[in-house]
């Protein structure tokens, strides 16, 4: 289902991505509670590994980050950790990745975050010639090319991708 762009209300995400000059397109579909990518990319016609998740996450410290991963894979926490140089990493829980970010939890995007976050990027996403990412609410997906992680977020490429249990 593509939804005329007119018909979604604008995010912050939305703002931020036009006013950086971003080609993308906005795509709707009908939110599932619990129904994750696979539900997106079904309704889309999107390959799943192309439908990008944004986890908020914080380290034992308490510091808040942003992973961007695969849709049909997990994040390995222990690697993450290990990138990062820390003892441990995990979800927020759904209070605080919406107090860091403005978004809720199934609506959140990396763009235009209420609290600019570092963001790590699966660095297997920049081999894909476009991805759907959420932008900013749930049930809409912006379409577009990989690069802008890199160029609006300062992505940090990261190798913590594993197949799911």
């Amino acid at each position: 289902m593509n939804s005329d762009e007119a018909d979604i209300p604008v995010t912050p995400a939305i703002r931020m991505l036009r006013e950086q000059g971003v080609a993308f397109d906005l795509m709707s579909y009908t939110y599932a509670e619990h129904g994750g990518t696979g539900n997106a990319a079904a309704q889309l016609g999107a390959p799943e590994h192309a439908v990008i998740k944004t986890i908020v996450m914080e380290t034992d410290a308490k510091a808040p980050l942003i992973c961007l991963m695969h849709g049909d894979r997990v994040i390995s926490t222990k690697q993450l950790a290990r990138t990062l140089g820390v003892k441990h990493i995990g979800p927020c829980t759904q209070e605080t990745a919406t107090r860091h970010t403005g978004y809720m939890i199934g609506g959140t995007s990396p763009f235009g975050t209420r609290k600019e976050l570092p963001v790590y990027v699966e660095a297997t996403i920049f081999d894909l010639p476009e991805i759907w990412i959420n932008a900013g609410r749930r049930g809409v997906l912006a379409r577009m090319k990989p690069e802008a992680l890199e160029s609006l977020l300062k992505g940090v490429r990261v190798n913590v991708a594993t197949a799911p249990f």
